[in-house]
């Protein structure tokens, strides 16, 4: 397989990548929208408190708490704020897959700045999961840049004024 071909075929995975993130994005939004039934949430903490799901997993249980918490208004906002980044994941997804210039520089743009907030939340609350999602993104946007200013580099130059 030639470096352009396995090149190509990376963009296409990142493509793939943003519009499974916007699918999941999309899902959470829209139910944030619809919302839950009453005591559906309720229920499913008293559940899996009663089957030890939460015991010793005291971040989880803390995270089930502050949903709880949440006022009709914040998980309404929620879901609009998923709803709109999952368009802008599906704009991205869909410009890679059709191996557009223009979505490799948003895609740049865009993962570069969530890259300041991953960094913020890595040193207050460190875990694996923010530490692949830094690495991730850091390696998607480099790779990107890089794949753009060398296709420019690579270009032919085109002269504008005629020879007279």
């Amino acid at each position: 397989m030639n470096g352009a071909h396995s090149h190509g075929r990376l963009v296409i995975a990142i493509g793939v990548f943003k519009i499974l993130k916007a699918t999941v994005l999309t899902m959470v939004g829209i139910a944030a929208l619809l919302g839950l039934p009453d005591g559906v949430a309720k229920s499913a903490v008293d559940m899996m408190r009663w089957s030890g799901a939460l015991s010793g997993h005291h971040a989880v249980g803390a995270t089930f708490a502050r949903f709880l918490t949440l006022t009709d208004r914040d998980v309404h906002l929620i879901g609009a704020i998923c709803l709109a980044y999952a368009t802008l994941f599906v704009v991205e997804g869909v410009g890679l897959l059709e191996r557009r210039r223009w979505a490799e520089w948003l895609t740049v743009i865009v993962t570069s700045s969530f890259i300041p907030f991953e960094i913020y939340e890595l040193a207050r609350r460190p875990g694996p999961g923010k530490v692949v999602a830094l690495a991730l993104n850091g390696a998607i946007a480099a790779y990107l840049a890089a794949r753009r200013v060398r296709a420019h580099a690579d270009a032919p130059r085109v002269s504008h004024f005629r020879a007279a």
